[in-house]
């Protein structure tokens, strides 16, 4: 069961139900609905979502300079072990604490190789992503100089902040280019490792290693160097003769420090690098890898199907013979089980269910819910994309407080219900209908350790009884982030 969220709408998000494994979405289909929250949200938000996340990889630079001055005589390897390991602290910020950052939003070619967007609105997303980056560098590199930490042990931090970025532009454009394809490789993996898990802390451990991994070997990330550089040639700018001599350099020595170098020598090849290696290495790259499993999924769903239309056909026989021989306490033959595990929700569900927009009016919502003869409808913005759910119940209510007045003006959105429970066309008919119909924490009182949460005895029959899930009776049906259907525990019903 998956739990929906738009970015546009004040819907607070809830946890995956643990007791659901069945129904958890695969990695891409988490990486599809990444793209479309993030070419879908709101751009004001998205801008300032970037600002911080250029910050945060900005804090991450400066975690890896400190540790790393002074560290001349430790071995190389180690040393920038340390540093990479400091470093996976912009990563983590970015994704426990909210952030867009740009080589990570480059994924998004999972959703827009599906066509849920367009081309042009995936280079929109990509262009203010990277410009909010881009300010939230800037604004730490003023920080940064304002705090004259380059004075730190001495002066040693700001050398060794100077030799960062002087390394970072001796790259001839394509060893640039290829070291941005391998850091972002990197990055991409470690954000798609985070698709497995709802778990913060397990998403932070994910990210350590490939981070630790690109830095300590030299990759180049465009948005790191969006602080590093140009932190450099601040500090050549502002620091006089005698602070490069104590530490026997000169000025010169850092002249190659320039806008000219670092846009044409790093920035650019770097950005492509990171698109390649983070939006067609991993995003298309896994995306195309799937597609043959996808097809052979559709083909079992089909199959599935036709065995139901008609379960003594010739192709059949072999599965309705091997149906048969698995027989129940009464000596029945058990192809009822059968059936509902090999039907998906796709395979029932009202595929042109009444819809609602969060501006119509609640009258006329009320007047269309008892028309179809519906408990509920979901509720779409303008893209098909689920914001809510609204029932006659909700606007009943809602009539009540106000005395049934009426000309009430008022739109879905004031009443529909923004925590929503929907479902996965691809899932199985039988654990959706486990999910509706039985509470199974109280028809097996055990905890995760294996002990007893009740101690009054009760036998399985009684139990049963009291295990009535309070859960919904209709679902919105979500593909890719869109809304392709309804469900309910009606249609089950009939089908049963």
């Amino acid at each position: 069961m998956t739990f929906v969220m738009n970015s546009n709408s004040p819907i607070r998000l809830l946890n995956t139900l643990q007791a659901l494994p069945a129904i958890k979405n695969s990695p891409l289909q988490t990486a599809e609905e990444y793209g479309m929250g993030k070419v879908a949200k709101n751009a004001a938000k998205s801008f300032s979502l970037a600002i911080f996340a250029g910050a945060f990889i900005a804090i991450a630079f400066v975690f890896y300079i400190t540790v790393t001055t002074g560290a001349a005589g430790a071995p190389w390897g180690v040393m920038r072990l340390i540093g990479g390991l400091a470093f996976s602290l912009g990563l983590i910020l970015v994704v426990v604490c909210g952030g867009e950052l740009f080589t990570s939003t480059v994924l998004t070619t999972v959703a827009w190789a599906q066509g849920l967007f367009s081309t042009a609105e995936l280079l929109k997303c990509w262009l203010r992503v990277y410009l909010g980056n881009l300010v939230g560098a800037a604004l730490m590199v003023l920080l940064i100089v304002t705090a004259k930490m380059h004075l730190l042990d001495g002066g040693s931090w700001g050398i060794n902040a100077l030799q960062i970025a002087q390394h970072k532009l001796h790259h001839g454009w394509l060893q640039a280019f290829a070291l941005g394809i391998l850091c972002n490789l990197l990055v991409c993996l470690g954000i798609w490792m985070t698709f497995t898990t709802k778990d913060i802390l397990a998403k932070s451990m994910l990210l350590i290693l490939p981070v630790a991994m690109f830095i300590s070997s030299g990759f180049e990330h465009s948005i790191a160097n969006m602080f590093m550089v140009p932190l450099g040639i601040a500090i050549n700018a502002i620091s006089e003769p005698e602070f490069f001599i104590a530490h026997g350099f000169i000025a010169a020595d850092f002249a190659d420090l320039t806008w000219a170098n670092f846009i044409n020598h790093n920035l650019i090849p770097v950005t492509l690098g990171n698109i390649v290696g983070g939006g067609v290495f991993v995003g298309l790259g896994y995306w195309l890898t799937e597609q043959g499993s996808m097809q052979e999924k559709k083909q079992n769903t089909q199959q599935a199907e036709t065995s139901v239309l008609n379960p003594r056909s010739k192709s059949n026989q072999s599965h309705y013979l091997s149906a048969n021989t698995q027989l129940t306490h009464s000596g029945e033959p058990n192809t009822m089980k059968n059936t509902l595990n090999n039907l998906t929700v796709n395979d029932i569900m009202n595929k042109n269910p009444l819809v609602l927009q969060q501006t119509d009016c609640i009258y006329q919502t009320l007047s269309l819910l008892v028309k179809h003869n519906i408990k509920g409808a979901p509720v779409v913005n303008h893209q098909q994309i689920l914001i809510g759910f609204v029932s006659q119940q909700d606007i009943l209510r809602l009539l009540w407080s106000e005395e049934y007045a009426i000309g009430l003006s008022v739109p879905v959105s004031t009443v529909m219900q923004t925590e929503i429970l929907s479902v996965g066309n691809e899932q199985p008919i039988a654990v959706l209908l486990e999910f509706m119909v039985v509470d199974k924490e109280a028809l097996f009182p055990v905890t995760n350790s294996g002990l007893l949460s009740s101690y009054n005895y009760q036998s399985y029959d009684q139990r049963l009884k009291g295990a009535s899930a309070k859960r919904p009776s209709i679902y919105p049906v979500v593909n890719q982030g869109v809304v392709c259907g309804v469900i309910t525990r009606s249609q089950i019903a009939r089908l049963i």
